[in-house]
């Protein structure tokens, strides 16, 4: 069986994010990227399928710029087979980056396709949604446990209710949240051999797929500045600030 994992370059989640002075965007300049968190949750739940001898071949994709191989190496040195890259250095929206997966599926066919539920930047959650829509596949969002019987997969979903377990044919999605694993940390042997092992580079061109945008940004701000908390000290003053100056009763 072959695994597709699908992999974003994103801001690191230890860095503060600044916006630009023009309030166009967000400043990338001189900061540390790093893979999605929830993608290398994905990553790492294919390793293991290989592992347990379910997987044959886990081939990991990135829709970014060149720089994006850095991810890419990171997810063959974590177990990978090979990868690819799409690069492009656009903004893409969410569904032009699944009509591009969409387009990495019919090349590659693999039976089972992984994605992070969400990426930490633009926090969409709709990727892979979308990926089901276009590819007409079965889909498993937001999975804590994944387990491959056959030629179906038990997804166990965490949803606002608890946890509902669906039974998917394969080929399938699944959008991998928080809780499914932990992901490894790579040694640095497997970091060496990561540098040897294939990695694929095309364009949105050569797959036939327009990325051309129906959704402009205008505008980037960063939030309000919080005023610091303080403290009160009894209840007679917290009740006379809540009502005089918060104005909540």
């Amino acid at each position: 069986m072959k695994v597709l994992v699908a992999v974003k370059r994103v801001v690191d989640y230890n860095v503060k994010v600044r916006v630009k002075a023009d309030n166009t965007g967000v400043d990338l300049a001189n900061v540390k990227m790093s893979m999605n968190p929830f993608c290398e949750i994905g990553v790492e739940e294919a390793i293991r399928l290989k592992e347990k001898g379910i997987a044959t071949e886990v081939v990991a994709v990135c829709i970014g710029p060149a720089t994006a191989q850095e991810q890419l190496r990171t997810a063959l040195a974590l177990g990978a087979d090979r990868a690819i890259l799409v690069e492009t250095a656009e903004e893409l929206s969410s569904l032009a980056v699944a009509k591009l997966l969409k387009a990495v599926v019919d090349q590659e066919q693999p039976q089972l396709v992984m994605l992070g539920k969400q990426a930490i930047d633009s926090d969409n959650n709709q990727t892979g949604q979308m990926l089901g829509a276009l590819t007409g596949y079965a889909q498993g969002t937001f999975a804590s446990k994944v387990e491959v019987a056959g030629d179906k997969v038990n997804v166990t979903r965490e949803i606002d209710g608890g946890l509902q377990t669906v039974t998917l044919n394969l080929p399938a999605i699944v959008t991998t949240d928080l809780r499914l694993n932990e992901p490894r940390y790579a040694s640095l042997p497997n970091i060496m051999k990561a540098k040897k092992k294939p990695l694929e580079t095309i364009t949105p061109d050569s797959l036939g797929v327009s990325t051309a945008s129906t959704v402009k940004t205008l505008k980037v701000e960063a939030p309000a500045t919080r005023s610091a908390g303080i403290k009160v000290s009894d209840v007679a003053e917290l009740v006379e600030k809540l009502k005089n100056e918060a104005k909540v009763i």
